[in-house]
């Protein structure tokens, strides 16, 4: 690219393209600098589930989330119609399930949040006769959906073309742009002094036969939480643990409990073969959202999503592009902007 951009993303994960594809169709010259290693989209299972723990702990998110999801089709139509991608995307829902008599009411508690109705073992295989037959309750959660993110990062990449350069950024007063977004993930800390921890978690990736189950699952097995989401191509991504923990090592013992989850809720899965074994970091923020919003008159922050930052990508697109090129924030930036950790 000549000459010098108008907005420079720091940070080419999911958030961050997705943030620089949305200015350049406003008419942005837009440059975004990510020099790898890939970061928390790389692991990601891609569930697009605005329900679960984030409403109670912040209503406020739990609505930035609900917003996001209702989002994602017009998002995952436009950029597959763009560059001719499938994204991995399906709306056939999630299975939320609980196996013993505890598990079933850790669970409730979220059903009932949410306004769903519980359905008994039968009604459960029925709908996926995969799930062992030792699963005691459920619900149907029919609006979740599910993506595979590293489809849409090279699709956002091949959209962007050009404008994504393999340059590290160690100081953002040497970025020559007119505006800086700072999308870098657990990197945002190091460049903004914001509190962005990295939250480890392991996750594993299996492969059998396509078809052997549909819905993404999400339960409780003997206390211990799981989710596991089909492809289409038979891979099924299997996650995750969360540790406070910083080092890479996929663990003996991370490993045995999301296997020993998973084939207690879908049995089957033990024919399938073990492919992959990961470790990623959640870019956290000590209240477990993310921070949106102009840091100073030059500098727009996007990054602490934590566990949702697949979910929140095109709200969060959406929010900070209008923010960038107009001005102007929406009201529903508010609860995150990046001050409210001025004195952290």
């Amino acid at each position: 690219m000549s000459g010098t951009p108008d907005v420079a993303v720091v940070g080419g994960g999911i958030v961050g393209l997705a943030i620089a594809w949305r200015l350049t169709q406003r008419g942005a010259r837009v440059v975004v600098h990510d020099p790898g290693p890939p970061g928390a989209w790389h692991v990601a299972a891609g569930m697009l589930a605005p329900g679960g723990e984030s409403p109670f702990e912040r209503p406020a998110l739990g609505r930035l989330m609900a917003e996001s999801a209702r989002r994602w089709p017009g998002f995952a139509a436009e950029l597959g119609a763009q560059t001719g991608q499938d994204l991995g995307y399906d709306e056939t829902g999630t299975l939320g399930v609980a196996l013993t008599v505890d598990d079933v009411a850790e669970a409730s508690r979220v059903w009932r949040h949410l306004g769903l109705t519980r359905l008994g073992p039968s009604s459960l295989r029925d709908r996926e006769p995969a799930l062992s037959p030792r699963v005691r309750a459920g619900a149907h959660v029919p609006d979740d959906r599910q993506v595979d993110p590293r489809r849409v990062v090279g699709a956002l990449r091949g959209a962007l073309g050009a404008a994504v350069v393999p340059t590290a950024v160690s100081r953002l007063d040497e970025v020559r742009a007119g505006r800086v977004v700072v999308a870098a993930g657990c990197g945002t800390a190091a460049l903004t002094g914001l509190p962005v921890r990295p939250v480890k978690g392991q996750l594993l990736r299996l492969r059998g036969e396509p078809d052997t189950f549909r819905h993404v699952v999400s339960g409780y097995a003997d206390g211990r939480h799981v989710y596991l989401v089909p492809r289409a191509d038979g891979e099924v991504v299997v996650g995750a643990t969360q540790e406070e923990r910083t080092d890479r090592t996929v663990t003996a013992g991370g490993v045995h409990d999301l296997l020993r989850a998973a084939l207690d809720l879908v049995p089957t899965l033990r024919e399938f073969a073990l492919t992959e074994t990961m470790v990623g970091f959640r870019p956290a923020t000590p209240d477990n959202a993310p921070l949106l919003g102009a840091l100073d008159d030059r500098t727009v922050v996007a990054a602490g999503h934590h566990r949702n930052g697949v979910l929140l990508a095109p709200v969060t697109a959406d929010l900070i592009a209008d923010l960038v090129t107009a001005g102007t924030a929406d009201p529903m930036l508010a609860e995150f902007h990046p001050g409210r950790f001025a004195c952290a």
